[in-house]
């Protein structure tokens, strides 16, 4: 009974896989949308320098892991020009949250290990708003709703990134460079449009 039961604890680490979760935060290294000059109205947007989530790691053997993250950015731009002797200004904020399904594969090394990782991801719009004021001259008025230059609040994309993994008692500790690219432009006005190349540098802390 006793080697049985050796047996049994010794096979433990092959399929109870190690699971990890935590936070990341990082820098995006491109911005959500453009600024730029469609026709007679141009666009400035406004450069949020954080993201923000969660994450969690199931580790595999053969040095692989699958990871799932939800990230936020914050989204705001402007837009400003004269349309038929009537001046007019938009200001728009929201969210957008991202999904990202990568698989991992670490390199053998004690202490820190490089690892690069690819899959898919989700990018979803939330909290638009666009507060629309013209001024002319009969007056001035102001209007809020969805973004005209709106076209998908939801689109997909594909992932790849290549970090450093640095083990630190229970602590992991991940700076990691990430490359996406989306499938399709969720904003969209004549030459203002949203980027479809998203780059960004994030660090995951997992227990």
């Amino acid at each position: 009974m006793r080697p049985v039961f050796l047996l049994l604890l010794g096979s433990i680490p092959v399929w109870a896989q190690p699971f990890t979760a935590g936070f990341k935060f990082g820098v995006p290294l491109t911005d959500l949308v453009n600024s730029a000059e469609s026709g007679p109205f141009n666009y400035t947007s406004q450069t949020q320098r954080y993201v923000v989530g969660a994450t969690a790691e199931l580790r595999l053997p053969l040095s692989l892991a699958v990871e799932f993250d939800a990230l936020y950015r914050r989204l705001e731009y402007n837009g400003s020009g004269n349309l038929v002797d009537i001046a007019t200004a938009s200001h728009t904020t929201g969210g957008a949250w991202e999904f990202p399904l990568l698989v991992k594969y670490r390199f053998h090394f004690p202490v820190v290990r490089p690892y690069v990782d690819g899959g898919v991801a989700w990018n979803t719009l939330t909290g638009l708003k666009q507060t629309i004021t013209q001024t002319g001259i009969l007056g001035s008025g102001t209007t809020t709703g969805t973004p005209t230059e709106l076209q998908h609040s939801t689109t997909a994309g594909f992932v790849l990134g290549g970090g450093i993994d640095i083990h630190a008692v229970f602590l992991h500790i991940s700076p990691e460079l990430r490359f996406t690219r989306w499938n399709s432009a969720q904003f969209s006005n004549g030459s203002f449009h949203s980027n479809q190349n998203q780059a960004e540098l994030l660090v995951g802390f997992t227990f």
